[in-house]
């Protein structure tokens, strides 16, 4: 219709049964439709709803190692975490000790830097391993070009 003054707009959606509803309000002249109102507003619900589902939540998953783990145990583990990255999720690894098993870190940091390497194909670590009382922390994510 070209631009229209607002009373001669109100005008014709009334003679239309119809409203007026205002699409963009940013433009210079503000942007209008004459339509059914709750027909525009169900129809922008379904959009948020379909943009909605498309949208992937990233959640951190957590897998837990003690410092004397197996070598076959690591290894399900590292398949594990591999799934979890692989589902655009990220990956805390925390190493637990107890007792005197905290006199030896340095196990935990070693085990943590061997997965670190496994995974390097898939994911970055963010930040560097941190220690927290009895345990150590890792957090990976999966890389931004791998998919």
């Amino acid at each position: 219709m070209g631009i229209v003054k607002t009373y001669e707009a109100l005008a014709n959606a009334q003679a239309k049964e119809l409203d007026l509803v205002e699409i963009s309000p940013q433009a210079n002249p503000p942007v209008c439709r004459i339509v059914n109102f709750s027909k525009f507003k169900y129809e922008m619900d379904k959009k948020e709803k379909e943009a909605k589902k498309k949208q992937k939540i990233s959640q951190v998953k957590e897998i837990r190692i003690r410092p004397r783990i197996g070598e076959h145990d690591l290894e399900v583990k590292i398949k594990h975490a591999r799934e979890f990255i692989a589902d655009g999720d990220k990956v805390q690894l925390t190493a637990m000790f107890s007792g005197r098993e905290m006199q030896h870190k340095d196990l935990g940091i070693k085990i943590m830097d061997k997965i670190k390497e496994s995974l390097s194909d898939v994911a970055d670590p963010e930040g560097r391993t941190s220690s927290m009382g009895t345990r150590v922390f890792m957090t990976l994510a999966p890389k931004k070009n791998v998919k």
